[in-house]
């Protein structure tokens, strides 16, 4: 018997099949089985096509992540080439392969950790995951077993594994999962426009996070304290830039007490924010990196742990006893994800992404702030490329929708309709951050499309009231 939910679809449709067969991650599963998924079919430069043939610009690089867009024939090429020569080859047992070392090689003279080594692994969910092992590792071997916890932040994201998960300071990737595990603490989220007291100044605000951050880590315990995990902006929490001051004031605790700082760098990595890392656009001094997303462009899974010498050392002499470094994956430095991921930051070299970003930058911020004025936005915000627009139900008061609205969902659902790929994220929030290709005739294109999609979520919020 047919299921009635999907007599829209035919019954050897490609969504009728994946109804049937497919789960979506975090999606709504009952929107999805009401609605039926979307189908994209193909993609080029910084545009997509579902299988009715409607063109979408992509506002959002699929998921942060597609920085030189799409259908780049130099990156297909790398694969081919590699996957003849060697399709694949493990790390385990002391072997390499030229792909994984040369991307090692090529990261280390990027990121802002003087000499180090890096772990490969295939998302930024399994790059947070090792973070936190190899903290828990280095404590036990350096004899302090007790220094376990790990502080995060609410309204951060950071993946969706058990313990990165956890980090996730999003209650729906807790919620019915038994999550966070007790190693996991959270601190503040930076987030003025929505914590802010009464009153109280930028200034006064960063102050009161370090103060609490200093009396959560006393509660807690200096000496139960392994990490600090921050992405510098704020990603999936609602693109959240911290206040000026506030991660030198936080980097004064953390030092105090030598805990170490873990820089989530997934979102915010090359270029995205303009600095090469988001930790040099917010000052932030990283004792261990993860990386990920835009290191291949998403062509293919990688991810990057980066780690300081003095960690790797501790590490390498342990092993004179325990003869094997105990963690790793079958995928760890596959040789052609490696390979693809070099091209690609050749290629960031070659089209001079840098300076595409520090030229696109004044007219993206530009058009984003044009919208404090719209009667349902409450805040604009971003750095770089990378910015949202928070809608609310009152200006003067910040007072927001109720969630069971969805009134950014709708938001989101209404840039679609018009030919704009964009997520609505925590808070009611649409969130951009176009490839780093850009022009700025699509940029403008972007806003256009975001400009109808904004009246007709006016027109909806105006008739829910009347």
């Amino acid at each position: 018997m047919s299921d009635p939910l999907h007599n829209e679809f035919a019954p050897d449709s490609i969504e009728a099949r994946s109804l049937r067969h497919l789960i979506n991650p975090n999606s709504n599963l009952a929107d999805v089985k009401r609605q039926g998924p979307k189908v994209h079919v193909r993609a080029k430069g910084v545009y997509i096509w579902d299988n009715h043939g409607k063109q979408y610009i992509e506002g959002l690089a699929g998921l942060w992540c597609t920085a030189l867009g799409y259908g780049v024939e130099e990156l297909a090429q790398t694969a081919k080439s590699q996957m003849e020569e060697m399709a694949y080859s493990q790390l385990f047992t002391g072997i390499t392969n030229e792909p994984s070392v040369r991307l090692a090689e090529m990261l280390m003279e990027l990121v802002p950790i003087d000499s180090g080594k890096v772990f490969f692994g295939l998302s930024g969910s399994d790059a947070n995951d090792t973070q936190v092992k190899l903290q828990w590792h280095y404590s036990n071997l350096i004899g302090a077993p007790a220094r376990k916890k790990i502080i995060s932040r609410w309204q951060a994201y950071h993946g969706v594994t058990v313990v990165s998960g956890s980090l996730t300071g999003l209650p729906p990737f807790h919620k019915n999962f038994d999550l966070p595990i007790a190693q996991v603490k959270h601190t503040n989220s930076p987030f003025y426009y929505r914590e802010a007291q009464e009153g109280e100044t930028e200034e006064e605000f960063t102050t009161r996070l370090a103060n609490n951050l200093e009396e959560l880590i006393q509660e807690e315990g200096p000496e139960t304290i392994a990490a600090f995990i921050a992405e510098p902006i704020l990603g999936a929490g609602g693109v959240i830039v911290p206040p000026d001051g506030y991660y030198e004031k936080l980097q004064r605790v953390l030092k105090k007490h030598r805990i170490h700082f873990i820089a989530d760098e997934v979102i915010n990595g090359f270029w995205r924010t303009g600095e090469t890392f988001g930790c040099q656009t917010m000052g932030i001094e990283p004792t261990t990196m993860s990386i990920a997303k835009a290191l291949s462009s998403a062509y293919l899974p990688i991810s990057a742990v980066v780690i300081p010498d003095f960690m790797f050392d501790v590490f390498e002499r342990a092993t004179e006893e325990t003869r094997m470094f105990g963690h790793g994956f079958t995928y760890s430095g596959h040789p052609v994800a490696a390979a693809v991921a070099v091209r690609n930051l050749e290629l960031m070299k070659e089209w001079d992404i840098a300076t595409n970003v520090a030229k696109m930058t004044p007219l993206f911020q530009e058009r984003l702030a044009s919208y404090e004025d719209h009667p349902l936005v409450g805040n604009t915000r971003g750095r770089g490329l990378l910015g949202a627009v928070e809608l609310v139900k009152n200006k003067e008061t910040r007072e927001p929708f109720e969630p069971s609205l969805g009134i950014g969902a709708h938001c989101m659902a209404r840039c679609r309709e018009h030919g704009l790929i964009s997520r609505a994220v925590a808070g009611d929030s649409l969130a951009f951050c176009p490839p780093l290709i850009i022009t700025a005739d699509q940029i403008d294109e972007i806003f256009s499309k975001f400009d109808l999609a904004l009246a007709d979520t006016l027109k909806f919020v105006n008739a829910l009231d009347s």
